[in-house]
């Protein structure tokens, strides 16, 4: 107990989890119509005009109704943020998170995505488009699971980027018997943080040397509560 009592606060409060906690202490805020809206002012964006050190990296969806500067009821200079469609990668988002990471030095990687997701939607008419494209022909169910053995391959071979991406993901949650949206956006999530340990030695290293924390969370939409996804 003795020691407790002489814990630098500060060195607590600047690890990942301390991060990570004060934004989702944004986020309730938010979600309860009561944000702060802190370091906003004039003098906050004077003081960021030659440097800046973010203290989270967030990978979300482009999606307008997730803004995580205002979800997280973030000041100017707080979140370093990068926004795909579906949060889908590439090596221009992997560049500016390994950008995030190596060179501003943030501790914590967030994958964001979130309820009522256009670019999972879009995804699931392309997947579904191609079942019934291999099983149109099938004149029973084994002609119809033969026809579809190599779905993934041809997922990942498609000409759309859409499905290329979200649809693997898609792809991945029915090999899992999961069936619904919510399930989808979970799932891709989930993927999305394996491609980016996967693809990036940067990530790799900082996570290796303990200076960095990923973690997945969802937005709903209705409540404007952040979901903190465990895997």
């Amino acid at each position: 107990m003795a020691d407790e009592l002489f814990v630098d606060q500060d060195e607590v409060e600047g690890t990942a989890s301390g991060v990570w906690s004060r934004m989702l202490a944004g986020n309730r805020r938010f979600a309860e119509g009561k944000p702060e809206h802190p370091n906003r002012g004039a003098e906050a964006r004077e003081a960021l005009v030659d440097t800046h050190a973010p203290e989270a990296a967030i990978l979300s969806c482009s999606d307008a109704r997730v803004s995580p500067d205002i979800i997280f009821d973030a000041g100017i200079g707080d979140l370093f943020t990068v926004r795909t469609a579906g949060q889908v990668i590439d090596d221009a988002v992997i560049a500016s998170l390994e950008y995030a990471v190596d060179v501003l030095g943030v501790r914590l990687l967030v994958v964001l995505g979130h309820q009522n997701c256009g670019a999972i939607k879009q995804a699931c008419k392309e997947y579904e488009a191609l079942l019934h494209e291999l099983t149109a022909d099938a004149e029973d169910s084994l002609m119809a699971a033969d026809s579809i053995a190599d779905i993934d391959e041809r997922i990942l071979n498609a000409k759309s980027l859409m499905l290329r991406t979200v649809g693997f993901s898609i792809w991945q949650a029915h090999e899992s018997e999961l069936e619904s949206s919510e399930d989808f956006e979970r799932v891709h999530i989930a993927r999305t943080i394996e491609q980016l340990v996967e693809q990036s030695e940067v990530i790799q290293h900082a996570l290796t040397e303990d200076r960095l924390m990923i973690t997945g969370a969802r937005y709903q939409l209705d409540t404007g509560k952040v979901e903190v996804l465990s895997f």
